[in-house]
């Protein structure tokens, strides 16, 4: 099945905002074979210099800098925490409050690289805000708001309070994988500064599942 093509989401001289679909790489790998949403708005916009990614096999708006400088005042603010990344996930069950935050430090599994694993004695912080939006017997869809960017983050956190991600290859049982036809993760919104105005700026990009 051929990968579906990115869609632009927002574009000025300084920044460029793509829906980028699931299973595309967010910059080059190591097998140059498979192209990245990185090349592609390289190749149609011009200048696309990284300042966040997505896994490969997660959805959604992915922000580009369009200038050098923009790409060191966009990392400034992910550093300082002042961009807000929401993102929708559906996930096996529910049995916990319809809103809540869960706080588990996370490190890289490096035995069983690219896992992650909870580790309290040297993981680094990581925080995760949830809010239930649609509940049924098998599966309820939730908005996720993380509050840091740890790899893999929203997987390993939903998958230690019992609940994995459905269609999830790394944290979820493989019954899951077989009901599931890809991840159902998607970053649905972000929220920032802009690095040129300085105003307050929202996008989004509707959830494909």
């Amino acid at each position: 099945m051929l990968t579906p093509l990115p869609q632009l989401i927002y574009q000025d001289e300084f920044l460029l905002a793509l829906n980028k679909p699931n299973n595309m790489l967010s910059v080059p790998g190591k097998d140059l074979q498979h192209y990245s949403l990185t090349q592609w708005a390289a190749d149609h916009y011009g200048t696309a210099l990284v300042v966040h990614r997505l896994d490969c096999a997660t959805s959604g708006i992915m922000l580009f800098a369009r200038r050098i400088e923009i790409q060191r005042a966009l990392n400034q603010q992910f550093q300082n925490r002042i961009v807000h990344k929401t993102y929708i996930a559906i996930t096996h069950h529910w049995s916990y409050a319809a809103q809540g935050t869960l706080q588990l430090p996370l490190l890289t599994d490096w035995l069983n690289r690219p896992r992650q694993k909870i580790d309290y004695l040297q993981g680094k912080s990581a925080i995760t805000d949830w809010q239930v939006l649609e509940q049924n017997p098998q599966s309820t869809r939730l908005l996720l708001m993380p509050k840091t960017g740890r790899s893999h983050q929203l997987r390993v956190h939903m998958s230690a309070l019992g609940h994995p991600i459905m269609g999830d290859t790394l944290y979820a049982p493989k019954w899951s994988i077989i009901t599931a036809p890809r991840l159902y993760l998607h970053a649905y919104q972000i929220q920032l500064n802009h690095p040129a105005t300085q105003q307050s700026l929202s996008l989004q990009c509707d959830c494909p599942f």
